[in-house]
């Protein structure tokens, strides 16, 4: 069943809408709710470096981008896919110059493709791994661009292969965690898309 993301603060439109998620955001909370997945994208990573948390294996800043789609829709996942590695490059140098334009369109693609796949229908766990898929292609894609523009002495296939490999114990923590998170956050409310 199609899920609606609406902006309008009035009861949702869309044919086939599930009826438990009629309510919706107003432009002004949705801005208010990318504000805050953002600041925890780059909080989080933050404090998991303070602490000496490998932020490559547990992958902290994906799960605010995650939850931002599949709790505020695809364009607040896209937003927060963007702004979160460029914040967060800006405020503490991390993720690393070039990295950070290689993970811009990879988060991206997180935070967009997870809100529309679970918008479709889809349910949580199967839309984070087409997420999961199709952003590491994108990261592969850009890593190659860059490769070229930039004159990297980097090989994209090895690159997003060692970043998978490593990343496993993060990627599990995301399919166990953000299933519970998006569970709680919906029956909480008991309505609408919500920020947590």
């Amino acid at each position: 069943m199609r899920r609606c993301f609406p902006l309008s603060s009035g009861p949702c439109q869309t044919r086939n809408c599930s009826t438990w998620r009629r309510a919706s955001l107003s432009k002004p909370q949705l801005v208010s709710r990318i504000g805050l997945w953002t600041a925890l994208g780059v909080a989080v990573p933050f404090l998991f470096h303070q602490f000496g948390i490998a932020g490559k294996i547990f992958l902290p800043m994906h799960f605010p981008v995650f939850l931002a789609g599949l709790l505020c829709g695809p364009w607040a996942g896209f937003w927060v896919g963007v702004l979160s590695p460029s914040l967060s490059f800006l405020l503490t140098g991390m993720p690393p110059f070039p990295l950070v334009l290689a993970m811009v369109p990879e988060l991206a693609t997180y935070g967009t493709l997870s809100g529309w796949l679970y918008g479709r229908g889809m349910a949580v766990v199967p839309a984070l791994l087409g997420a999961m898929v199709v952003g590491r292609c994108v990261l592969g894609l850009a890593l190659w661009a860059l490769s070229f523009v930039l004159r990297l002495q980097i090989s994209p296939h090895t690159f997003v292969t060692g970043a998978v490999l490593t990343g496993l114990p993060g990627i599990a923590a995301q399919l166990f965690l953000i299933p519970v998170l998006v569970k709680k956050l919906d029956r909480d409310r008991g309505k609408g898309y919500i920020s947590g």
